[in-house]
């Protein structure tokens, strides 16, 4: 049988809504929240986050009670400190934990005897956990949710009954658990990290259900749904897809050396440039660095023989591009534009910035710190790089692929294709990253990252469905785990594990 006081304790938590009809939350700029808010403090920052225990003991009940959905009832106050002082605290311990709150998710509700005198709160919230290992640096190790009973025992502020429940921990989450339970939790996420804003399109359906955009374009002005951003080596699959319409109509050959149209001067006297061809680029097993200045002449060079190995690089891309512009006597964007962006009506994509560009709209550049980096605007066309584009803009692209992107059904199985193993369960296709997620299943993705810039996505086929994001702050790939396994559930958690995996 429960005891007296979780019977109370039970009660008095059942009762919460009726009693909340009647008094609203306090506001975080209140007496009552502030003070909540040192106690809480002092109770992990200064007490848990150091083991030091007489803080701890003191901002404690000695009628306290602790309540754990993992580790059951610890029924008093002696019996928790010693737990805690021979767990966590013990020395030398093994690792050290640190608690921090979820910004924006604590809410403090106040307690009145005759609905007049205070006598206490209810304070609930969600907060994180890392551990660090000694020897090693601190990881993130787990979120709860928690309830916490505060009275006030002569004028002080004590923990009188506390309950930690909802845990998920961060290396083996539930099955299709998601990073966040809202997107509050995502703005403030976002807002701890300094990401000045984020657009993310999500597919369902084989149709674009929903675009989120968080953030600021600049201060006090908030991104737009339809919010430009430069999405760096998203242009590559764009390309790629160009690419492909050309070898489906008969007009390009995946195989036929790019000699036949165009040689760079830096490898004309190299007899591997006669070998280079379509599918060495779109695989990226041409032999070339990411970029020609990252050799020590500046010029470009093979580093080995095209078509023995993997090695991602954006001079293949240019390669390419140079050589379809010199077959077709067109540019690439104005070949995107015929037979990409106009029949998708992509009206917000281009790979050169020009008159077109509402520049109202765009995600400027951010480093970490919150500093602006110059705009870079591209007076031509990029095959592998500086992509503008929004999230409806890039959806209508992503879901045209998802749909055969009116290729024959031989070619697009071609381009989906396990063309290079890259990483197990991963693989090159033509153009687009593939991974192996089982059972048939498979998703195609791409990323990209530049100075203030960063895009991912991910699309499956099978299922129709898909998630594109974009932001634009240096190390943006930081909220690409979260974002997944939040919009992408089972199927996040897979690829995930794919890409962790050594």
């Amino acid at each position: 049988m429960p005891s007296k006081n979780l019977r109370i304790l039970v009660l008095l938590l059942g009762f919460l809504s009726v009693s909340f009809l009647g008094q609203a939350q306090e506001a975080p700029s209140s007496k009552l929240y502030k003070a909540i808010m040192v106690q809480d403090s002092l109770l992990f920052n200064v007490g848990f986050n150091t083991c030091n225990m007489a803080q701890f003991e003191n901002v404690v009940s000695d009628n306290f009670e602790f309540y754990h959905d993992k580790g059951g009832i610890t029924p008093t106050k002696a019996a928790f400190i010693s737990s805690f002082k021979n767990g966590l605290c013990k020395s030398p311990s093994t690792y050290q934990s640190r608690r921090e709150l979820v910004p924006g998710s604590t809410e403090v509700f106040p307690l009145y005897k005759d609905n007049q005198v205070l006598y206490g709160a209810i304070q609930t919230g969600k907060h994180r956990f890392y551990e660090k290992e000694a020897g090693k640096a601190e990881t993130f190790a787990s979120t709860a949710r928690f309830t916490h009973v505060w009275n006030l025992e002569n004028g002080a502020w004590k923990l009188v009954r506390s309950l930690s429940y909802d845990h998920v921990n961060a290396t083996t989450p539930r099955v299709g658990e998601a990073a966040f339970a809202n997107d509050a939790e995502i703005e403030a996420w976002l807002k701890e990290n300094k990401f000045p804003a984020m657009a993310i399109g999500i597919i369902k359906e084989g149709k674009l259900q929903q675009v989120k955009v968080f953030g600021e374009l600049k201060k006090g002005t908030p991104a737009p749904y339809n919010t430009i951003f430069n999405v760096a080596s998203l242009a590559k699959p764009i390309t790629a897809m160009v690419t492909m319409k050309l070898v489906n109509a008969g007009k390009w050959k995946l195989d036929e050396p790019l000699a036949t149209y165009w040689t760079d001067p830096d490898i004309a006297h190299d007899p591997r440039s006669k070998k280079l061809t379509t599918r060495h680029v779109l695989t990226h097993q041409t032999g070339f660095p990411n970029w020609r200045w990252l050799n020590e002449s500046k010029k470009l060079a093979f580093q080995f023989d095209p078509g023995t190995k993997y090695q991602y690089s954006g001079e293949g891309m240019e390669y390419l591009r140079k050589a379809i512009e010199k077959k077709f006597n067109k540019t690439l964007d104005q070949l995107a534009d015929s037979l990409l962006f106009k029949p998708l009506n992509m009206k917000d994509t281009k790979y050169v910035w020009d008159k077109g560009v509402d520049e109202t709209r765009f995600a400027l550049w951010h480093n970490t710190k919150g500093g602006l980096y110059d705009t870079y605007k591209n007076t031509s066309a990029n095959a592998a790089d500086d992509l503008l584009t929004t999230v409806e803009d890039y959806s209508k692209f992503l879901i045209s692929v998802m749909n055969g992107a009116g290729l024959s059904k031989e070619t697009y199985a071609e381009m989906v294709s396990h063309q290079v193993k890259t990483k197990d369960n991963i693989y090159f296709g033509l153009g687009m990253e593939v991974y192996d997620l089982g059972n048939g299943e498979y998703a195609l993705s791409h990323s990209g990252s530049d100075h203030g810039a960063a895009a991912l996505f991910f699309i499956l086929p099978k299922s129709k469905r898909g998630l594109i994001m974009m932001t634009n702050v240096d190390e943006g790939y930081r909220s690409y785990e979260k974002m997944v396994k939040t919009y992408l559930g089972d199927a996040g958690q897979k690829i995930i594990d794919i890409a962790m995996k050594e």
